[in-house]
């Protein structure tokens, strides 16, 4: 038995060794190389060498031994050319045949019968004198280039053209360090030299996950729910190099779909990719309620707008689509706009669709209320006209309907991955009151060694909306805590930051004591957060994070939308005038750089605009709905984006 168990393991490290040797070779660095003179030589980039010999980027040191991996480039064709530069005299001898002659004098039995052509219809014999051909032999060898040209086609990001040469977008950049952020159709590209055989193509079928740092097959199975097997069937490219940091993989759609990860970072100009110039005609649906406006004076009409929620929103909205509209106009679209008050009622709106023609219309941006916006999918659905809802979730996902707000579940998995990918994370706390015990249990599934604190109650067992200092201290830990805070109540956020920051502890060694960091996150975000009774300081200083479908717009960057706005409003834009300058520009934009709405999906994976970005998903059965959000922080008073 231990035999038959020594020669097993023989098997297997000799089948394993053999592999290895498949994909890769070693080369013993000498005096003067450098990364980039090693990567030409093996027809391999410098991140192919760093990828494999990470301790190459900081120093390089001669004799050391740097595993090289298999080239994706086509090896060096050989072509052997012929030049005659005379003939030699021959006198057979006894026993001498044709091929012992071409053996003899290095050339073929064929070239010695051409140049004695009597020996196509006799046998050699003894004494025949012959013409023996001398040539010069030329070997030229044909080395080919580590890259190659590509031209960039419609609607292609940086991250399809990295998967289909089967490199990272970090090396894709490297190639081409002038590409620019967006890639525009025609534009030419450096890209590995592989063969046409080799380049893989987009499925659409499947969804594509960039790979993080630090993630290996085990996080990536639990991220993802797929084997290492199951990754290299989808991914042959994992079996020859292994995983790298940026390198995009293939995986069943479902993952996706499910809102596991997105691609973020690969966002698609629209204003560049404008093909089509013909009229489109769009529909606005909102619940101004005119019909309830006391119109007889401008202070009356004022009450009118301040008093009613519905007509208020409606003109924040109405007037970032005008905006929208008037920057369409400038860029040379062509557009029919008609709009509807609907005035909250489900009769209007039925009464509006009955009235007009909504055959030819191309897209309905709106109704806001959920009822009223159901009524107009479903009979709009005989003819696959798209509706997209401003701000409705949860709704029922008719095959023609775009739900622009991303889920809720969408924000609370945004924030789950980002605490479960904090490799530096040595502590998590979950802080909730009565109200969120739900969500405390759920989060306590998702991190199992996780500390519960719950707010405390009274004799009768209400919640009083506060915990100690000595609740929260005693679960803290030296190093990296994230402290998740469930709650709407902004009593119990003022009490929980102000304790939170006060134990924020920096490293004193002459008083040994610990450096002790907090990280404040939630899973959802509300009022609460944004209540007066929240210092802003605290929140600053313990980095809170969250989920939101829209960032804030910074005054500083001049944004153009915004200064506009400033000018005709004498106001700043809120966000719901934000949502509709957004929203009626990738509305509108999708409809003329793409067939219609639907294919954009496919074409245009992700779009962003001032305060909203857009990355529309299909359900299997049913419409689609947006997918991406943003991850956001507080850094020194001010909310930035979380790249």
């Amino acid at each position: 038995m231990n035999k038959f168990f020594f020669v097993l393991c023989l098997v297997l490290l000799f089948s394993f060794g053999t592999a290895q040797a498949q994909n890769y070779s070693t080369h013993k660095v000498k005096q003067g190389e450098t990364i980039e003179s090693i990567a030409k030589k093996y027809l391999v980039t410098p991140s192919d060498i760093y990828s494999l010999n990470p301790d190459a980027q900081k120093e390089l040191r001669i004799n050391s031994v740097l595993i090289i991996p298999k080239s994706k480039v086509s090896p060096p064709k050989i072509t052997i050319t012929k030049e005659l530069e005379g003939f030699k005299k021959h006198r057979t001898k006894k026993r001498q045949t044709l091929y012992s002659l071409s053996q003899q004098y290095n050339v073929t039995v064929e070239e010695i019968k051409k140049h004695n052509k009597f020996l196509y219809a006799e046998p050699l014999r003894k004494g025949d004198k012959l013409q023996i051909p001398i040539f010069k032999v030329t070997e030229v060898e044909e080395v080919n280039e580590l890259t190659k040209t590509y031209t960039v086609l419609p609607k292609e990001g940086k991250w399809r053209i990295a998967y289909k040469f089967g490199i990272t977008v970090k090396e894709l950049e490297e190639l081409n360090p002038e590409m620019g952020e967006v890639l525009q159709e025609g534009q030419i590209l450096n890209v590995p030299n592989i063969g046409d055989e080799e380049e893989k193509e987009v499925d659409e079928q499947y969804s594509y996950y960039k790979v993080l740092p630090k993630e290996g097959f085990y996080r990536l199975k639990i991220k993802l729910g797929l084997e290492q097997t199951e990754l290299e069937a989808l991914n042959p490219i994992l079996k020859e190099g292994g995983l790298k940091v940026g390198m995009i993989l293939k995986i069943p759609y479902s993952n996706l779909a499910n809102g596991i990860i997105g691609l973020d970072s690969y966002k698609i100009n629209l204003v560049d990719s404008i093909t089509d110039f013909n009229t489109k005609h769009i529909a606005i649906m909102l619940p101004f309620k005119l019909n309830r406006v006391d119109f007889d004076s401008a202070s009356d009409t004022k009450k009118s707008i301040q008093k009613d929620p519905y007509l208020n929103a409606s003109l924040d909205f109405h007037s970032g689509v005008l905006m929208a509209l008037d920057s369409l106009k400038a860029l040379g679209v062509s557009l029919k706009v008609d709009v509807y008050d609907t005035k909250h009622e489900i009769g209007e709106v039925k009464h509006i669709i009955d009235k007009n023609d909504f055959e030819n219309v191309d897209a309905v941006i709106g109704p806001l209320t959920p009822d009223n916006f159901e009524e107009v999918a479903s009979e709009l659905r005989k003819y696959n006209t798209p509706v997209i809802s401003p701000i409705g979730i949860n709704l029922k996902l008719y095959d023609n309907v775009f739900q622009s707000r991303p889920s809720n579940d969408l924000l609370k998995k945004k924030i789950v991955n980002f605490v479960r990918a904090d490799t530096l994370t040595s502590n998590i706390i979950i802080i909730s009151d009565t109200k969120n015990k739900p969500v405390s249990d759920d989060l306590k599934r998702e991190f199992n060694y996780a500390k519960q604190i719950l707010s405390r109650k009274d004799k009768k067992g209400e919640d009083k909306y506060f915990v100690s200092k000595d609740d929260i201290q005693d679960e803290l830990k030296p190093g990296k805590n994230i402290v998740f805070l469930e709650t709407q109540d902004s009593g119990f956020v003022s009490n929980v930051t102000s304790i939170l920051a006060s134990l924020i502890q920096e490293e004193n060694k002459q008083e040994r004591k610990e450096a002790i960091e907090i990280v404040l996150v939630t899973t959802n975000i509300n009022s609460a957060f944004e209540d007066d009774a929240v210092d802003n300081i605290h929140l600053s200083d313990l980095q809170f994070h969250f989920a939101t479908m829209s960032r804030a717009y910074n005054e500083n960057d001049n944004n153009a939308f915004v200064k506009k706005y400033k000018q005709m409003y004498n106001t700043t834009p809120n966000n719901r005038a934000v949502k509709g300058f957004d929203l009626t520009m990738d509305v509108v934009l999708r409809l003329v750089s793409s067939e219609d709405l639907y294919m954009s999906v496919n074409e245009a994976s992700l779009t962003e605009y001032v305060e909203n970005k857009f990355a529309y998903k299909k359900k299997l059965f049913g419409g689609y709905y947006n997918n991406t959000v943003y991850l956001v922080m507080y850094d020194d008073l001010t909310i930035v984006e979380v790249k």
